[in-house]
């Protein structure tokens, strides 16, 4: 969070209907949770990473996503998670992801 002016435009425009709109919105949103507590970047992506996608300013991250089942909480299921990025002048300008409320 300490870097996000580095790596988010002031101006950022937030989709997941779970997150605010604008860089400060986000850092005040995600700083509530230990996994945006500073930690050494790793050499390679360690979630299930299925592609990256780049055209023009847009950048797309497919991920493997493992989810309980809503039907049978006992069971889980395997579906796909994307991140969508708008680049701008070298910073995320906007993001979408797959999030429901």
């Amino acid at each position: 969070m300490d870097l996000a002016e580095k790596y988010l435009t002031k101006s950022y425009i937030q989709h997941n209907p779970n997150v605010p709109t604008g860089r400060a919105g986000f850092v005040e949103y995600f700083t509530k949770f230990d996994f945006a507590k500073p930690k050494p970047i790793e050499p390679k992506v360690q979630a299930q990473l299925v592609s990256i996608v780049a055209e023009g300013n847009l950048v797309v991250l497919s991920f493997v996503s493992e989810r309980a089942d809503p039907k049978d909480s006992a069971k889980k299921y395997t579906t796909t998670w994307f991140d969508m990025f708008r680049i701008e002048n070298g910073k995320i300008a906007e993001h979408w992801d797959s999030a429901d409320k």
